[in-house]
């Protein structure tokens, strides 16, 4: 059976990118986030994809990650200025794999699959 590229995780197209969105900007701003397993792995396709712009560090390459990382503002950083200046140079060296997901067993309420993703 062939992957078909993404999960839809119950959600329209809008939803889910927004989901994405908004979990990929946290992770950039608070480094580590609790979620589900499988939203843990559709995130870490972002934010891989981001770091490595960010690695690049051009003017084309910020806008295009503009269009994913939201403008979220945490002690007078920014999202996006944070990716850029913090994670871009802390990773130049390394060769993909900035994320780590550790399984932390299932919620109490409906036993779903919760992880830990945090950035290397």
């Amino acid at each position: 059976m062939a992957s078909r590229g993404y999960t839809k995780l119950n959600r329209n197209s809008a939803n889910r990118k927004a989901l994405i969105r908004d979990l990929a900007t946290q992770l950039i701003m608070h480094e580590k986030i609790e979620t589900s397993v499988v939203k843990a792995k559709e995130v870490r396709r972002t934010v891989e994809k981001l770091i490595t712009k960010a690695k690049k560090g051009d003017l084309n390459s910020a806008r295009l990650a503009e269009k994913t990382v939201r403008d979220l503002k945490i002690d007078d950083t920014y999202a996006l200025t944070k990716l850029f200046t913090e994670l871009g140079p802390r990773y130049k060296e390394r060769n993909g794999g900035y994320t780590r997901i550790y399984k932390i067993g299932p919620r109490r309420g409906d036993s779903c699959p919760m992880a830990i993703i945090e950035l290397v």
